[in-house]
Formats: C-alpha cells, structure tokens, sequence
C-alpha cells in the first residue's frame, strides 16, 4: 500500500528528473508565499519592475495586472528584452534573494529526500546529476566553465545519444541555471560545449557582437521547456574543429599541396578567423591558371561562397550545398570553424537510412518466412490483436509466434530457439529507438546485429 511519504518521494523523483521547476512548486514546497513581491531591477539603465505571486504560483507584473507561468516570460514582458534568466532576474523582496536561490534550495531538499529514500545505484543517479551540475554552476559562477564534449555531457545522465533523454537533460540543465554554449543539441557528438549562465542583459550583447566576442546563448524563455525542437542543423554534420585554410597572399603552391596532401576539393581563404575573402577549388585554380602560370591565391579566389551558422537547419541550406557543393560553417563566436560538403551530407543521409533498409529487410523477410511455414490460423491465435493477413505482422507479433514451439518446430532450424527470440526482443527494442528520430547516428554495433541477423534470416530462410 502506497503512503504518504512514498507520494512525496515519486514526486521528488519527478520534480527532479524529468521537468523544469516552476514558481508553483515553490510555493508547495512553502518556500515562498502567495502575495510576496518579486522586484527586478536593470542596474545599468537605472529600471526597476515590480510583481506578485499569486496564489496559483503565477507571476502578476505590477501594475498592469499581466500574469505569467514563467518568471522568464514575465521579465522579457516586463523589460521588453528580447531574452533573460528571469530566474536570476527576479528578487524576492521578503527573503531578499533571488527566486534562482529559492529554486537551488527546493532541488537540495528534494535531492536529500530522495537520497534518503534510495533503494538501489539507479534511485541514487538523480543525487550525482544534482552535484555534477552544482559543481559546473559553481565553476561558471567564478568565469572558469567546464568544458566538455556532448558525448561527456550526456554521459552524466547515462546516455550515449541525443534520444528520448534530451527533454530530461535540458531540464536539469535549467534547472540549475546553465545552458550549454554552443547548443549541445546543435552540434556533433564530439564536439566540445561550455556549461555556463545565460546571457540575458541586451546591452551585453550588442557589446559582444561588436567585438566579436559573442560566447554565450541568450537566456530561452523556461515556459518553452517542452518545445519540439528535432531539426537536423548544420552543425550536426560539421564538427566544428576548424577548417584548412590559406590567406590571400599565400602561393597557389601552398594551397594546392594542402590540398592533396588532405584530399580536399577546396580551402577556405580567410583574413582572421571571422573575415572570409572566399575560396581556393581545383576550379578555380584551374582557371587561375589558365590565365597566368604564375597566378596566386589571390587570383584562383572564388568569392561566391556561402557562410552559415552552425544552428542553420540543414534542409535549408541544401539547395546551396547542391549548387556551391559545400558551405563554411560559424561557430557561437562566428568564426569559421567547419565546412559542410556534398559529401558529407550523402554520408549522413547514408548513415540515417542504413537501419531503416536493415529493419524494413528483416521485416520482410521474417514475414515471407512465416507465411511459407505456417498459415494464418495458426498465427492468428498467438498474435496481441485482430490480423487479417500476414502484412499485418509486427516484430512483437514475430516473438510471439516464433516463441511457441509448434511454429518453431516447422521451421526445422538447427538453431536455439530461446537464443534466437533473445535476440529478436534486441532487435525489436533497437526498433523502438530507432523510429524515434535524434541527430546521432545509429552506432556500429547496432548496424552489425541488424546486419548479423539478417544474414542469418537469409541463411535459414526456406521451410523445411
């Protein structure tokens, strides 16, 4: 029998380990008050705004009466600010503290009731999220961030791809107040991201931009924590390591020896790291040096490049790739730090598709092979719902009529049935994640038992 405390600590489980807090779940907790005023003040140009907690946990901005779910949304209103942490904005007049310190106490005491509760290693993952990401606040806090790759990042969580888990990790990310720079959703597995604070003041930003020293993302709005957000972006596909370049007045000789010694079909032509004049292609040097023989870099530069940003969306830029054949690609700092090409897209594609076409031949193939063995009474009875033909079947459909021993036996295999269903059940859950589209590719293990098995299928595949 479920009690109380039992309740309160799968509450604890979900408040902490799968969604963002809300100002709500302070105000439940007892942290905070119906009716305390909330003060956010913009130091630099000398604005304060004023709001309330209601007592459905909403944030009322002062004095017009405009209610928010989010403390974020409720500042970016308030200011007119394109973004802001309205977590790190909002002070609670009574505590005199902000409402991130009072969210950083309810995730503390939720963590220590759930630690105490924990009953195996897997109860206590959501304790090590915690201090993991207390730490790395910690660190960013004092301007020394971690950085680590995405595959480092998600290994926090246990993950080792940007799957069903995503929703979970950008809301303990949140919820601590960081925000991965680049976007950890945006780039490549081994690419490397900075656990840092968000950037939300406007004034900093124009700052940044100027300079050039644009580091941070712009603080998101924490009501659109459940956003669909599944595009393939450019920066997917580039890993963001830099590109091989030469400067406008290099020999045409250095650019071409990069290039073979590379086996590349272009290099960028740049004047710093975020000045592109163009780019040096085997066409190119070819007219170049059609025209002189002792033509320069400066002669062979095609100017008619296109320069993205690495969160582009891919499908955008296709109709580019297919005409330029590749494109540069800016990271968060707008240098240009990778290059997408035709290649690399077919390569991708290439890697997408292959467990589709495996899943979608073993699935033929088992269905061929039953319909051949058995007929469709004998299936009918063993499968969860109502079929009408073999096309029906699915691959829950195939571990149960493989699993009765009548079917297998027609078969006539000289294989071990149980062995066999075990890894059909593998195979099946593969399924399930790879139906559920993510950036990453399928890993190599998971191609060869999909590859393995259908070899085998094909071995065995005639009735006796």
């Amino acid at each position: 029998m479920a009690t109380a405390s039992d309740d309160a600590g799968g509450r604890s489980m979900y408040l902490i380990d799968g969604r963002r807090v809300m100002v709500s779940d302070l105000l439940e907790a007892g942290l905070i008050r119906a009716g305390a005023k909330l003060r956010f003040r913009r130091n630099r140009i000398g604005v304060t705004y004023e709001a309330t907690v209601t007592d459905q946990g909403r944030i009322r901005l002062e004095p017009d009466g405009e209610e928010f779910r989010s403390p974020s949304r409720a500042a970016v209103v308030a200011a007119g600010m394109h973004a802001v942490d309205g977590w790190r904005a909002w002070l609670v007049v009574d505590q005199d503290r902000l409402l991130d310190s009072v969210r950083q106490e309810l995730l503390d005491r939720t963590i220590s009731r759930t630690a105490a509760a924990a009953r195996s290693e897997d109860d206590q993952d959501p304790q090590r999220v915690h201090e993991r990401l207390r730490q790395a606040r910690g660190h960013a806090e004092e301007g020394n961030p971690d950085r680590v790759t995405v595959r480092e990042l998600l290994r926090i969580w246990g993950a080792t791809d940007r799957g069903d888990q995503v929703s979970k990790i950008e809301a303990d990310l949140a919820n601590h107040g960081l925000v991965t720079s680049p976007s950890f959703r945006a780039v490549t597995l081994d690419s490397t991201v900075t656990l840092t604070t968000p950037r939300d003041e406007p004034e900093e930003a124009v700052t940044a931009a100027l300079s050039g020293d644009d580091n941070g993302p712009a603080a998101e709005d924490d009501e659109a924590d459940s956003s669909l957000n599944v595009r393939l972006t450019v920066g997917n596909i580039s890993p963001l390591r830099g590109v091989e370049s030469v400067g406008t007045h290099s020999p045409l000789k250095e650019a071409i020896t990069k290039m073979v010694i590379n086996d590349y079909s272009q290099l960028a032509v740049l004047n710093g790291p975020r000045n592109v004049r163009g780019a040096v292609t085997w066409r190119s040097i070819a007219q170049a040096m059609h025209q002189r023989c002792d033509a320069s870099v400066a002669d062979a530069i095609d100017t008619h490049v296109e320069v993205v940003t690495y969160d582009r969306d891919l499908f955008e830029v296709l109709p580019t790739l297919q005409q330029r054949e590749f494109v540069f690609v800016t990271n968060v700092s707008k240098e240009v730090k990778g290059i997408v090409t035709t290649a690399d897209v077919a390569r991708r594609y290439g890697e997408m598709a292959t467990p589709f076409f495996q899943l979608g031949e073993l699935d033929q193939t088992l269905r061929w092979i039953l319909s051949r063995a058995v007929d469709l009474p004998t299936v009918q009875p063993l499968c969860s719902r109502t079929i009408k033909n073999f096309n029906e079947l699915g691959f829950g459909d195939y571990q149960r009529i493989l699993g009765n021993r009548e079917v297998w036996g027609k078969l006539d295999w000289p294989l071990d049935r149980q062995v066999f269903i075990d890894r059909l059940d593998a195979i099946r859950q593969l399924r399930n994640s790879i139906m559920h589209f993510h950036p990453d590719p399928v890993s190599d293990d998971a191609i060869a038992t999909l590859r393995n098995f259908n070899s085998l299928l094909h071995q065995y595949r005639d009735p006796a």
